[in-house]
């Protein structure tokens, strides 16, 4: 009995119910996922790394010179103290500008892009990513384009997805990271 080409390429990954042809085109289908999800992770992790880029230098995109985090500028001060409307607006006010919350803010977008861009630490990335989307969607409520829902959600949930997948296997050293002894003695670093 000679076995087909289809089949030997799917052999391995077993998928019951199916025929070798249809195996194969899930086969594919599931490793475009892994690819789209490793795309959306690297372009999110520039999200985070640029936000803390142009608030460090000032490059011009949202930061001026003059506002630049190493001239004594402060990262939070005008989102936090020009755009935040709403129930929480009071909160946020006070907050801006802050030495501590400066300091958490951009070490926040540091960790979570580095970590996005490199796969690793996912986990730990998408928790601090959903809850730091979650508090500056508070600090805009009402959104402007919605009665409820913005980016700043949807950031949120592809965060969570991301971690959920595993998306830093993918174009990411996230398969070596989960094999470090650090992360299998301590999964939550996964």
């Amino acid at each position: 009995m000679t076995t087909t080409a289809a089949h030997k390429s799917t052999h391995r990954f077993h998928l019951p119910g199916l025929h070798p042809s249809q195996a194969t085109t899930a086969v594919s289908e599931v490793s475009a996922v892994r690819y789209v999800w490793a795309t959306a992770r690297l372009a999110l992790g520039w999200i985070f790394l640029w936000a803390f880029l142009d608030k460090t230098f000032g490059l011009g995109h949202d930061t001026t010179g003059k506002q630049a985090w190493i001239d004594g500028g402060h990262p939070t001060q005008g989102f936090l103290k020009m755009g935040a409307k709403g129930p929480f607006a009071g909160l946020y006010h006070h907050l801006a500008g802050a030495t501590a919350v400066d300091w958490l803010f951009m070490i926040a977008l540091t960790g979570i892009g580095i970590a996005l861009i490199l796969g690793i630490g996912m986990r730990i990335a998408a928790a601090a990513g959903a809850l730091l989307m979650v508090m500056m969607w508070t600090a805009v409520l009402p959104p402007a384009n919605n009665p409820f829902m913005d980016d700043h959600l949807i950031y949120a949930l592809v965060l969570v997805g991301l971690a959920l997948v595993s998306a830093g296997h993918t174009v990411g050293l996230g398969r070596w990271w989960s094999s470090t002894a650090l992360v299998r003695r301590y999964p939550l670093l996964k």
